[in-house]
């Protein structure tokens, strides 16, 4: 049972790393970076 949690969790954590590196590749970090953004000027005010 002990071996095939941590063989999800193993799993889980390579597949989001390779989804990670895929959207750095893809350029979506700057998109993301950019909705956050505006999202905290609308938030706030200012924007």
């Amino acid at each position: 049972m002990i071996l095939n949690k941590r063989w999800i969790t193993w799993s889980l954590l390579i597949l989001s790393v390779i989804f990670i590196i895929i959207g750095i590749y893809l350029g979506e970090n700057a998109t993301v970076l950019r909705k956050a953004i505006n999202i905290c000027l609308e938030c706030i005010g200012v924007g």
